[in-house]
């Protein structure tokens, strides 16, 4: 099942950003992934499927946004990966 998250904010924002409705849409839905994944609080993986995106793709994304992909949760995250594997 799917949620919808709904935000207010002021046009102004997304103008001063050069961005129209839908990319600062995009925007914030990345950020906010990215942030949960730095966090720890999701698993590379899943903040990729989330962004279409393959595992690879979202790694290198981080990049873009000054996150590091070594966090807390990382060790974690690897070991599940290789037993997974």
């Amino acid at each position: 099942m799917k949620q919808l998250i709904s935000i207010n904010y002021p046009e102004s924002l997304a103008l001063s950003l050069k961005m129209n409705n839908k990319e600062f849409e995009n925007e914030m839905k990345t950020i906010s992934l990215i942030k949960l994944y730095e966090l720890g609080k999701i698993s590379s993986g899943f903040a990729a499927k989330l962004l279409n995106l393959n595992r690879l793709e979202f790694l290198e994304l981080l990049e873009k946004y000054n996150v590091s992909y070594f966090h807390k949760g990382l060790e974690n995250e690897l070991e599940s990966d290789l037993a997974n594997a």
